[in-house]
Parts: structure tokens; sequence; C-alpha cells
């Protein structure tokens, strides 16, 4: 990996995905807010960069993990992947955890009122995260198969187009940005979910479900923001000169 402090967060992760446990580890947001300069970041979070910089060079020792790769698939197999794993992981486990959480409001929400703002910030990303991904799976994704496939057709057969695919780009990642900010204040609210004392195991199944799907959805941002959304930005650039 070369890294330099000119990169942003996000091409970091995008080149070695391994770099996001080191930004989570310092507390960087390497998806929502990925397009920060890596010296802003630290600057920032009142972090002395050549810290970050130290772990994140460590990485150069092993460059063989798959999570590298992301960066070099094409837009096709980047969505293929992200609906089948992302989508479908998020359709399977809200149910779940807002079950547990609602367990949760009714046996220790009394002596954990927090409980019920998680329950409701959680209940209205569900509801939110619902919606977000029909638009990317009816509007945004088929426009980025059809520019891979303009880019793929001889040029007597390519169709002329206007820029179509910025703008639902831009309202995805605003909407991506709602929810890092959603999620920031269910960590700050569990306190990094952190288990209390009296915590029962549904406390423990629920706080680690809920670490679990905001991890998921860490790298769900982070393949559409960093990798997914510039290469098809790119496609239509290039069909359009």
């Amino acid at each position: 990996m070369n890294t330099t402090i000119e990169k942003t967060v996000g091409e970091i992760v995008a080149e070695d995905y391994r770099a996001a446990a080191i930004f989570a580890k310092h507390g960087i947001d390497f998806c929502c807010k990925g397009n920060t300069p890596i010296s802003e970041a630290c600057d920032k979070k009142n972090i002395e960069m050549e810290a970050v910089m130290e772990d994140i060079y460590k990485l150069t020792s092993n460059t063989t993990d798959q999570m590298s790769e992301y960066n070099t698939w094409s837009a096709q197999k980047l969505i293929d992947h992200i609906e089948e794993k992302h989508h479908r992981y998020v359709e399977e486990k809200t149910p779940v955890i807002l079950q547990f959480l609602d367990k949760l409001c009714k046996v220790h929400g009394q002596r954990h009122p927090e409980l019920y703002e998680v329950f409701q910030l959680f209940k209205q990303s569900a509801a939110d995260l619902s919606q977000h991904m029909k638009k990317e799976e009816l509007i945004l994704f088929p426009l980025i198969r059809n520019l891979s496939a303009e880019l793929t057709a001889d040029d007597q057969n390519r169709t002329l187009r206007s820029g179509t695919v910025q703008s639902p780009i831009a309202l995805m990642m605003h909407e991506h940005e709602t929810e890092g900010d959603r999620f920031r204040e269910i960590e700050k609210l569990t306190d990094h979910y952190r288990v209390p004392s009296d915590g029962c195991t549904t406390y423990k199944v629920a706080y680690q479900m809920l670490q679990e799907f905001v991890q998921d959805l860490h790298l769900h941002i982070h393949l559409e923001n960093n990798i997914l959304f510039p290469l098809a930005a790119n496609m239509e650039k290039e069909l359009l000169n």
C-alpha cells in the first residue's frame, strides 16, 4: 500500500480494507466520511497522525488479504456482491434485532431508559434502509449496469446519453451519512456496546448483534461510497467524452 498523508481515508481503505480496523480503533469514520484526508481526520480527532500511519504501514508486510481485491472488481461484480451479501444481511437481521431490542425495553427499560432511544433509532434505521436499498436496486444499480453495458458495446451501438448517475449517487451518499450519524448515536448510547453489570444473556446477544450489524453496514457503505460510486462516475465520464 502506497500511503501518503494526502490520501483520503476512503482511498486508503479501498487499497486494503484491513486498514478499516485501524481507523475504527482510532475512532475515524472510514465509510460515511471516507472522503476526508487522513491528516484532516486525525486533526479532528486530536490523534497523532504518526501513530495511525505506523499502524497502516504495518499492513504492507502482508498484501494478500482478499479484502484488498474489492477495488479490482467490476461494477457488475460489486453490485451483485452488495445485493447478495449486504442487502440480504440487512433484510434478515433487522427484524431479529428489533425483536431483541423490544424485549430489552420491556425487561430492562426502567433501569436503562437509554434502551428506548436505541430501539427507536434502530427502528427508524430499519425503515430507512429498506427504502434506501429499494432505490438502489430499482434505480441506481440498473443505471450503473447500463453504463457498464454501454462501455462494452460497439461505438455504433452506444446510445447518446446525458449525465444520469450523479444525482442518485449524491442522494445515496447523503442517506449513508444519515445512517452513519444514527449509528454513532447508538454507539454513544450503548457506551460502545458495553453490556451493564445487570445485563442478561438477551442483553449481551442484542448488543453483539447490533455491533455486528454496524460492522457489516460500514463495509456495505464503504464498497458503495469509496469503490462502486467513483467507478460508476468514471464510466459515465468516459461515455460522455
